[in-house]
């Protein structure tokens, strides 16, 4: 069964030309013309903005002008990491599978209806490579249960050891079924991912190598129209920008249609397990030196000889154990010999401080047996029963409360008994205490791409189209799914930098930087969807002048900017990727700011599940931004040209350098007015899966 091919190009003689070469590498007329307009833009670049800082910054109108430089320095960076990433672009030819290999097939599901599945599965278990597939219902349905079993599937729900514990989404639902299985080499499917049945035969070849950790398929979908606004397909990001993550050895790992290495998994997950443990340990005996330190404070107006050499004496064992944890021992050994050590320092003051209050509990009781008697012969109301008394047979219990005692220096001793205890290796916050995906961002495949890369691991980009998908039918959906990635790609960088990641390459920190800078640009461009209304409008202009000093400068660099992009992107719709990129620009502000908000103020970050069927709603609200600002830009334009009409404006050129630029930006955002009143219906697209041999879901 025939996959479905690479999206077709234009053959005319310049196309022949350019994409003409060996198979396995990028034809080199192409690389060469790429390389050249790259060096050529950059060179460019640098000469515009070192035109902007030094000669055109207009003073009287600073603060705007500072702004605008600043969002033209960012896109200057940008253009930086776009060109190192895109300097060599990677095609793979795949090696022959080899037989007898283990592979589990799993399926992950959260809410999306049974009926979508029903087909998933089938064409799960239709792979032609042996496997064993897996439902991973995280919905707990009976009805998926009972048709996962009848068609040859296992059905996975989570284990009661998650009850009460976080569940982290779908990297939760992997995470444990990982635990519940046994492949080599795991596929991750989608619910609405329909696999072919060629999808293993033709990617399992790359495993030969065994520091390949994963290999990347494209996500195609059926239910995309021709003409489609809302740039579901993807077809640059799954073609030139993924081969050239591919090419520094960062192709990414995108959640559905990858096959992962089991054993890169697990090596993952039990690094992370040992590095979250060691980053506990440190912060637990960091918080009991400064419980130390305050305790001998606090015993200088009061001294107690044995308490003061207590305090003493432990504060050198955890000294010791931050040594020792320094230098790379067994964090088992160091655990346990702390504990050990609090235990016999504490253990004498504590028994010291108990007999006393025994003493005390004795007085009391006998003065309340003595005041018992005397209110039994004087009360109105008398009761045979006696006070019920302290137990004090269980002295560890009673031992643990007086040394968890608060504001005193024997308090601390328990506070930093508490602390340390708390580091058993077989004591965990978690349902499970070894998680290979990665569950500090709602993007866990990029999460868990890039910790695999730092270990050193490989990764593969295969473009070849080996299974099908739903899109986002409808504008609302789009724009919660970009959030989401947005959101979370920006907790990556909060949490694990890629500039300081230990263990990546500098090719593979460009290519990660590369995307996640490019989430920023929302706020760069309001600042250029600005400019010309304030000028227009107001006359506010942030450079000192439009002459042929700055024309020279800016247009060339703009001009070969599109250059570099169209040979980047050749035969592919290039141009509905700027659209899109500059009419969510509100999708990636609220990405950032929420995603900042996550990480320190913790505020959570709602999951939503991209729904696989047509939500009804009004659109409107998701575009009412970028919709106000295309009637301000329209009004912008017809306020300039008129004022040149009519002889009011006499900065002619001013104004059509700025009427120009509204109306690039008038071009970029029309997409979403075609988006408001588009749909994609999987109706089109029937032909095309009965013509690959796949069934139609129910329902579509």
């Amino acid at each position: 069964m025939e996959a479905i091919p690479t999206p077709p190009v234009h053959r005319g003689l310049l196309t022949r030309l350019v994409t003409s070469g060996p198979p396995g590498e990028w034809p080199l007329p192409r690389l060469w013309l790429l390389r050249i307009f790259i060096l050529i833009n950059v060179a460019f670049a640098f000469n515009y903005i070192g035109y902007r800082y030094l000669f055109s910054i207009n003073w009287a109108h600073w603060p705007f002008a500072l702004i605008l430089l600043a969002a033209e320095t960012y896109s200057l960076l940008g253009t930086v990491l776009f060109s190192i990433e895109s300097w060599l672009l990677r095609r793979r030819d795949t090696s022959p599978v080899e037989p007898g290999l283990t592979v589990d097939v799993f399926i992950t599901r959260y809410n999306e209806p049974v009926e979508l599945l029903q087909e998933t599965i089938r064409a799960a278990v239709n792979i032609s490579y042996p496997h064993t597939t897996y439902v991973l219902d995280d919905g707990d349905s009976l009805q998926l249960k009972e048709y996962a079993e009848q068609g040859g599937a296992i059905h996975v729900t989570r284990t009661a050891d998650w009850q009460g514990h976080e569940r982290y989404a779908k990297a939760g639902n992997v995470n444990n079924a990982l635990m519940h299985s046994s492949g080599e080499f795991i596929l991750i499917l989608d619910a609405d991912q329909m696999a072919l049945p060629q999808i293993l035969d033709r990617t399992l070849g790359y495993f030969r190598d065994p520091n390949v950790a994963f290999v990347q398929t494209p996500q195609w979908f059926y239910n995309v129209r021709e003409g489609d606004p809302l740039g579901s397909q993807a077809n640059l990001f799954y073609g030139p920008i993924q081969q050239s993550k591919d090419n520094w050895g960062a192709a990414f790992f995108c959640g559905s249609n990858g096959i992962l290495r089991r054993e890169a998994l697990l090596q993952l997950g039990v690094r992370q397990y040992v590095k979250d443990l060691r980053n506990r340990m440190v912060r637990a005996f960091a918080a009991s030196k400064q419980l130390v330190d305050a305790a001998l404070a606090a015993l200088g107006k009061q001294p107690d000889p044995k308490l003061a050499g207590a305090l003493a004496e432990l504060r050198i064992a955890l000294n010791q154990a931050r040594a020792r944890l320094r230098s790379g021992d067994s964090l088992q050994e160091i655990t346990w010999e702390i504990q050990r050590e609090v235990e016999r320092i504490s253990g004498p003051l504590v028994d010291q401080d108990l007999a006393g209050i025994e003493a005390e509990l004795r007085e009391l009781s006998a003065l309340s047996e003595t005041s018992y008697e005397t209110s039994s012969e004087t009360s109105y109301e008398t009761s045979s029963e006696s006070p019920t008394p302290i137990n004090l047979r269980d002295q560890a219990l009673v031992r643990r409360q007086l040394a968890s005692r608060e504001w005193t220096p024997l308090g601390s001793l328990g506070m930093i008994r508490q602390l340390l205890l708390s580091l058993d290796l077989d004591v965990w916050n978690q349902a499970q205490p070894i998680m290979p995906m990665a569950t500090n961002s709602v993007t866990e495949d990029l999460a868990t791409a890039m910790r695999l890369h730092a270990l050193g691991w490989k990764s593969v980009f295969h473009r070849e189209i080996l299974a099908v998908g739903l899109a986002p039918e409808d504008l609302g959906t789009l724009m919660a799914q970009r959030l989401r990635w947005a959101q979370g790609t920006i907790q990556v960088l909060f949490l694990q930098n890629p500039l300081t990641l230990r263990g990546l390459g500098l090719g593979q920190r460009v290519a990660y930087l590369s995307t996640i800078w490019s989430y920023f640009y929302g706020f760069a461009a309001v600042v250029y969807l600005a400019a010309p209304m304030l000028y227009l409008f107001l006359g506010v202009t942030p450079i000192t002048d439009y002459s042929g000093a700055f024309f020279s400068r800016f247009a060339p660099y703009f001009v070969v900017n599109q250059v570099v992009f169209a040979l980047y992107a050749w035969g592919l719709p290039r141009y509905r990727a700027q659209q899109i990129n500059m009419a969510l620009f509100p999708i990636w502000i609220d990405a950032v700011v929420s995603a900042v908000k996550n990480i320190y103020f913790h505020q959570p970050l709602s999951f939503v599940v991209t729904p696989k069927t047509r939500v009804k709603s009004a659109s409107f609200r998701f575009v009412t931004v970028q919709v106000v600002l295309i009637f301000l830009l329209i009004v912008a334009v017809i306020y300039g040209l008129l004022g040149l009409a009519l002889g009011l404006r006499p900065d002619g050129v001013a104004v059509l350098a700025n009427v120009f630029w509204a109306t690039y930006g008038l071009l970029l955002l029309s997409v979403v007015v075609r988006a408001l009143l588009f749909v994609n219906s999987a109706d089109t697209s029937v032909e095309e899966l009965n013509r690959l041999g796949l069934p139609t879901p129910q329902g579509v």
